[in-house]
């Protein structure tokens, strides 16, 4: 295991692990060497512990904790996000390029300029770089980012009312897949299960082990089974108490009960027959 200090460069951006530096405290400020250069960022983690394998190369260090000019420095020049992304657009809309500029990022020494944008094709935007790069007087980076990138950097609320779960707290993106909100007994109703930006909720997979884990201890919907009141057949599967509602016919009528999966067994072959 190796003691890290873990940073992010936005409070929506993902953590970013660096050599262990004493003596900070989350929240904290700090610059740190980038391949980009020198840059500004958030303590998100004072200490943490990572495994060795899950370390990509060597660490970069934390210089120093930032002063009150080098916080006046950047937030000059993210001031000035909104009319670089602008112009950016602007120069977007010239050269008919099918891409929407979303953010910007700066370095601290204002040595570079990264300007994030979505896409859903390959586009060629070697003029538009030149025109960014000739307008800001610095070098200029263009980063295609997903959807899903895009919706954590500007953040929004989810359909359940509450901010993004991708801005709020996720640091990567976990694989969602319909399967998941069929296990969970979720409306495949692609407006009822995608995010504010397009694609299956993040949530799909939070609960997803336990659900997968009860369905299989629950019989098939449809199915014929046993139960201590008699025969029937399976109509609904509640997940979350983990019961089994079962129809069986008596007399002239129909009941409803509900049994815990232990109590029911599959009738393998049985045709359904009243009992």
């Amino acid at each position: 295991m190796l003691k890290t200090t873990g940073v992010k460069f936005n409070e929506n951006g993902k953590v970013y692990y660096f050599e262990y530096m004493q003596g900070l405290n989350k929240g904290d400020n700090v610059v740190v060497d980038t391949d980009n250069g020198h840059e500004l960022a958030i303590v998100a983690y004072p200490e943490k512990q990572i495994e060795d394998d899950k370390i990509d190369g060597k660490l970069s260090k934390i210089l120093r904790v930032a002063t009150d000019k080098d916080i006046e420095k950047i937030q000059s020049l993210r001031a000035n996000k909104k009319e670089v992304i602008s112009k950016a657009t602007e120069l977007v809309n010239k050269y008919k390029l099918d891409m929407k500029i979303v953010d910007v990022d700066y370095t601290l020494d204002s040595s570079k300029t990264t300007i994030f944008f979505v896409c859903e094709d390959r586009v060629d935007f070697r003029d538009l770089v030149k025109d960014l790069a000739g307008m800001l007087k610095t070098r200029v980076e263009l980063r295609q980012i997903g959807v899903r990138d895009h919706a954590k950097r500007i953040g929004g609320i989810g359909a359940c009312g509450k901010e993004c779960c991708c801005s709020q707290y996720l640091n990567d993106f976990d694989k969602v897949s319909v399967k998941m909100a069929k296990t969970q007994n979720l409306s495949l109703n692609p407006t009822k299960i995608s995010g504010t930006c397009g694609r299956l909720m993040c949530c799909l997979a939070f609960e997803n082990d336990y659900y997968a884990k009860v369905s299989e201890k629950m019989p098939k919907i449809n199915s014929y089974v046993s139960t201590p009141k008699g025969n029937g057949e399976v109509v609904y599967n509640d997940l979350l108490k983990e019961m089994v509602s079962v129809k069986r016919e008596v007399g002239d009528g129909v009941v409803i009960d509900t049994f815990a999966p232990n109590e029911v067994k599959v009738l393998q072959g049985k045709a359904h027959e009243k009992k």
